[in-house]
């Protein structure tokens, strides 16, 4: 490599790393603004998450603080997640404008409308979660003890059960991406998923055993709607798989009218 084939290597090497860091700062000076006003209401953010829990508790029970700075440390914890939460699609366009350039016109075409399905789909979970799960979790666990037990769940130990199982529903959402994105790039022809419906089937619930608390109910709500999303995805991956072989095709015919016209 010549001299200066090796300086302009190093150009677009340093041009690379400097843009990676002007999307770096802009992401995290986003996250930054958000937080700040989520900070200010801490409590009242704090006091809506836990609602659901809070419902179900027997009269007289509540939530308790058990450490000293609990009270304090857990709504602002939970501030900043709200903040990533809230600014994320402006993060991910960041990541996204920082990706794009690099990308071929064919797969920009794809990849922009799976990121945004993506975002939406993970907000949905999250939602879902929060409406759905959380009550019918919480009524559970707390029916399911003695009657003469007096439920006091610590708000630590809340947030984080709180955080996980966002985490896992708003992952669990992605399964259609998932599916649409092995079928569009040929890792898996969508005919071999429609027959792997089964073993599909039973790796849902392995998942959903890990990632819920140890008991069927928990299992069978995240279980059965990612299989509904899991079939979501094969009609959505058989629609653009028509899609794609048309337009290739459309410019395979293009192709050949071309060179034709040539000679």
């Amino acid at each position: 490599m010549s001299a200066e084939s090796e300086k302009l290597a190093e150009g677009t090497l340093i041009s690379h790393l400097l843009e990676l860091r002007d999307r770096l700062l802009r992401a995290v000076i986003a996250v930054t603004l958000v937080f700040i006003p989520c900070a200010y209401w801490a409590n009242e953010i704090f006091t809506f998450v836990s609602e659901p829990l809070k419902a179900k508790l027997p009269p007289g029970s509540s939530l308790l603080a058990t450490h000293i700075t609990s009270s304090f440390t857990v709504p602002f914890k939970l501030s900043f997640f709200v903040a990533l939460f809230i600014a994320m699609p402006y993060v991910l366009f960041q990541v996204w404008s920082f990706v794009a350039p690099g990308l071929y016109k064919h797969e920009k075409r794809f990849a922009l409308p799976l990121l945004l399905s993506s975002i939406l789909l993970f907000y949905v979970g999250v939602g879902f979660a929060y409406k759905w799960v959380f009550p019918v979790i919480f009524n559970f666990f707390i029916t399911a003890g003695p009657q003469e037990l007096k439920v006091m769940p610590d708000i630590s130990e809340f947030l984080d059960f709180a955080l996980t199982m966002f985490f896992a529903f708003g992952v669990a959402f992605e399964v259609p991406i998932a599916v649409v994105l092995l079928a569009i790039t040929g890792i898996v022809e969508v005919d071999t998923l429609k027959k792997a419906r089964g073993y599909v089937l039973i790796g849902i619930f392995v998942i959903a055993a890990i990632l819920t608390p140890p008991d069927a109910v928990s299992q069978c709500i995240m279980g059965v709607p990612m299989y509904f999303l899991f079939e979501g995805g094969i009609i959505m991956a058989t629609i653009l798989k028509k899609m794609q072989r048309k337009r290739e095709a459309e410019e395979e015919a293009r192709e050949k009218e071309g060179d034709k016209g040539d000679d």
